[in-house]
C-alpha cells in the first residue's frame, strides 16, 4: 500500500517504513506527526475523490533533522563596482512513515 502526501509545498510517494525528507515541521525529534493532505490512496482499492480522501490519514515519526546542499550565489552590476556574495542550506526533517490509513 502506498500513498501520495503534500507536504512543504512538495508531493511524495510513501510506504510504510520508508523515510522521506521533508521540509522543516518544527517538532522535535521522536515526536508523531501526521499528513492529512492525502492525495491518493492506493492499496485493493484505489481511493482518489475528495470524499474517499477525507478519512485517510498518514502517519510518521521524525527521526532526525538534516542540511541539504550548501548553495552559493553571486550578484554583480557591470561598471559600479557593486558585487554581493550570499549562500543558502536548507534545513530538512527525516520522518520515518509509520502507518497509511485508508479510513
Amino acid at each position: 500500500m502506498y500513498a501520495v502526501i503534500r507536504s512543504g509545498g512538495k508531493q511524495e510517494r510513501v510506504a510504510e517504513g520508508q523515510r522521506l525528507r521533508v521540509e522543516l515541521l518544527g517538532e522535535a525529534v521522536g515526536t508523531e506527526v501526521s499528513f492529512e493532505t492525502v492525495l491518493l490512496v492506493d492499496g485493493d482499492t484505489v481511493l482518489a475523490t475528495p470524499d474517499q480522501l477525507a478519512k485517510a490519514k498518514v502517519t510518521g515519526q521524525v527521526v532526525g533533522e538534516e542540511q541539504g546542499p550548501k548553495i552559493r550565489a553571486m550578484t554583480y552590476k557591470a561598471k559600479s563596482n557593486q558585487r554581493r556574495r550570499w549562500g543558502h542550506r536548507q534545513r530538512y526533517a527525516t520522518v520515518e512513515i509509520t502507518s497509511i490509513a485508508a479510513g
